[in-house]
C-alpha cells in the first residue's frame, strides 16, 4: 500500500427529515447564497423544506445552474455574491449545483480572471463556506473537494479542487430519490460505478482492504440498480444508492492505491463537444480504454471478474476479458449504449483527432502509468465510435 494522508472534514447528516436540521448547521447571522438548478426542487418539496428550516436566515437565491455547470452562468452568481457580501453558500441540488457552488466559493475570493482557477489548476485553500442539500445521488461531490466546470464559448471542461472546497456539511435524505427521473438515476449509478473503477481497476499493490471496500460498493450498486430503477420510492434501495455514490468518491478508497481517471479525462471532452450526459460519456469510453490498456490492467480486471461477477474459470486473460464484457452488459442493462454513434447522429468521425489535438496542446498524459498519450486517447475514442 502506498503512503497517504487522509482528512475529510465534511459532516454528513443522513436520513429522513434531516433537512429540518439546516438552521443548526449555518450561523444565524450568515448571509446565504442559496444555489439550485433548473427547478426540480420546487416540484419535489425540497425548496419548501429548506425555506422553512431557514425561515430566520437571510437568503439570496440563485437558480438556473445547468447540468454540466457553465462558467458563463456561474460567473453571474459570483458577481451577485460579491455585491451582496455573501458569507455562506448553500447548494441545494445534485452534483452540478454543488460543483458550480464550489466554483462560486473559490471565485468570490480569487483575485484575477477566475477561469484561471481551472485552466491553471489553482488549488483553492480557502473558499466561502459551503453546505449542501443533496437531491440527486451521483457524483460524490457532497463529500469531497473537487468540481468540474464547463465553458460554452470554448467547448472546454476542466476539473478544480483544493482543501478549501470541502463542504462544511451535507444533508443526505434518501426520500428525495423518489422524485428523481429514471435517466438521472441511471446516470447516478453509472457515475458512482465508474468512480470506483477509476480507483480500483489499475494494478495490484497489496491494498486488500481498499480493494474489498471498492468491491463492496460495486456489488451493492449492481444489487440495488434494478430495484431503484423500477421503484425510486424504495427507501432501503434509495439509501444504499445514495450512500454508495458518496462513498465512491469521498477520498477513502483512493488512499494508498494508484488511480486512473483517464476515462473521465476523455469523457469530459465528449461532453464539451456534444453536451452528452457525463455518465453516458463514461460508458462509451471505459470498455475500450480497458481493452487498449488490457495488458497493464488484466490482473485487476481478473480480480474484478472473480470477486464482483463470480467468474472462477479460465486464465487471468480469459477472466479479464469476461469481466469487461460483464461490465458492458451491466451498463446496457441500465439502458445506455457504449457506442458514441448511438448518441451522436452525425459529425463525430473526427472526434478522436480533435481530442488528440487538445491533449497535445495541454501536454496531457493520462492513466495510472501516465502512458495514455494523445495518440492512445485518439485510438480509444475511435474504437468507441
Amino acid at each position: 500500500m502506498l503512503n497517504f494522508e487522509f482528512q475529510n472534514p465534511t459532516k454528513i447528516i443522513f436520513g429522513k427529515g434531516q433537512i429540518a436540521k439546516l438552521a443548526k448547521e449555518i450561523p444565524q447571522n450568515a448571509k446565504i447564497l442559496m444555489t439550485y438548478g433548473l427547478g426540480s426542487i420546487f416540484k419535489n418539496g425540497v425548496y419548501d423544506q429548506v425555506k422553512a428550516a431557514l425561515a430566520n436566515h437571510t437568503i439570496i437565491e440563485f437558480g438556473g445552474i445547468e447540468a454540466n455547470p457553465t462558467f458563463e452562468t456561474l460567473i453571474k452568481a459570483v458577481e451577485i455574491a460579491k455585491t451582496e457580501q455573501i458569507d455562506f453558500i448553500l447548494a441545494v441540488g445534485g452534483g452540478s449545483v454543488i460543483d458550480g457552488s464550489k466554483f462560486i466559493s473559490a471565485a468570490i475570493l480569487y483575485e484575477g480572471d477566475s477561469w484561471e482557477i481551472l485552466t491553471k489548476q489553482i488549488r483553492t485553500t480557502k473558499g466561502i463556506p459551503l453546505g449542501t442539500v443533496l437531491t440527486l445521488p451521483a457524483t460524490g461531490t457532497e463529500m469531497n473537494s473537487g468540481a468540474v466546470i464547463s465553458r460554452k464559448a470554448t467547448q472546454e471542461k476542466f476539473g478544480m479542487g483544493g482543501p478549501g472546497l470541502f463542504p462544511v456539511f451535507s444533508i443526505l435524505d434518501p426520500e428525495v430519490v423518489q422524485s428523481v427521473p429514471e435517466r438521472q438515476i441511471r446516470n447516478g449509478i453509472i457515475d458512482a460505478y465508474t468512480h470506483v473503477m477509476e480507483q480500483y481497476c489499475t494494478y495490484p499493490i497489496g491494498a486488500g482492504l481498499q480493494d474489498r471496500i471498492a468491491e463492496s460498493i460495486l456489488l451493492t450498486l449492481q444489487e440495488i440498480a434494478p430495484k431503484i430503477m423500477q421503484n425510486p420510492a424504495d427507501y432501503t434501495a434509495a439509501a444504499d444508492f445514495m450512500w454508495c455514490c458518496t462513498m465512491a468518491l469521498n477520498g477513502l478508497i483512493q488512499k494508498g492505491v494508484p488511480s486512473d481517471w483517464a476515462t473521465h479525462g476523455i469523457g469530459h471532452e465528449l461532453t464539451a463537444f456534444y453536451g452528452l450526459d457525463h455518465a453516458v460519456t463514461l460508458s462509451i469510453i471505459i470498455p475500450n480504454l480497458y481493452t487498449v490498456q488490457f495488458e497493464k490492467k488484466k490482473e485487476k480486471l481478473a480480480q474484478y471478474g472473480e470477486r464482483v461477477w463470480g467468474i472462477t474459470e479460465g486464465t487471468v486473460e480469459e477472466k479479464a476479458k469476461q469481466a469487461i464484457q460483464k461490465m458492458i452488459e451491466f451498463l446496457n442493462s441500465l439502458g445506455v449504449s457504449t457506442k458514441l454513434s448511438d448518441h451522436v447522429e452525425a459529425g463525430f468521425e473526427d472526434t478522436g483527432a480533435r481530442i488528440e489535438e487538445r491533449f497535445i496542446a495541454r501536454n496531457w498524459k493520462l492513466g495510472e502509468h501516465r502512458d495514455i498519450t494523445p495518440d492512445v486517447a485518439r485510438r480509444i475514442v475511435e474504437m468507441s465510435y
